[in-house]
């Protein structure tokens, strides 16, 4: 499968949203990702195929040289082949460059996004009891970090 990663605009919105639908319970609403996009501590990402179709996304806010992983999706029909992955070393190498920590929460059922961000180098380092309340589920806090070369 051919794909970009490139900057999410207005014109990837259809496809972010109707990924959104597919993949949560509650989805964001287009006016999230419309102030999203034009956030200064936001940014979003798509992974675009030859043919304009979005196959996944992801968003990542950053406060000083903190990150969060606040969203990140891939398109139920293009899963199990990288483009969750890609999408989170683009963050992953802004993390190295400009960042102390990345971190993110996934519910703890979930162990194919668990498996990815421990391949990946993240650690579990808490857990959020009752996160998603209407599922009555537990959210792992997982945190990648970075160390500062020449910093004490």
């Amino acid at each position: 499968m051919r794909y970009d990663l490139v900057p999410m605009d207005r014109s990837h919105l259809e496809g972010v949203l109707a990924i959104e639908r597919a993949c949560f319970r509650q989805p964001w609403s287009e006016q999230v990702f419309v102030d999203a996009l034009y956030n200064d501590t936001v940014s979003l990402i798509v992974a675009q195929a030859e043919d304009g179709r979005v196959l996944g996304y992801a968003a990542l806010s950053v406060i000083l040289d903190e990150g969060s992983l606040d969203k990140i999706a891939v398109d139920p029909a293009c899963r199990r082949q990288g483009v969750g992955e890609e999408l989170l070393k683009v963050f992953l190498r802004f993390g190295r460059a400009n960042l102390a920590f990345l971190t993110l929460e996934v519910r703890a059922s979930n162990d194919a996004a668990i498996g990815l961000y421990e391949k990946l180098g993240f650690q579990t380092v808490g857990r959020r009891k009752n996160y998603y309340a209407q599922e009555h589920e537990d959210a792992l806090l997982m945190t990648a970090e970075f160390p500062r070369i020449g910093v004490n």
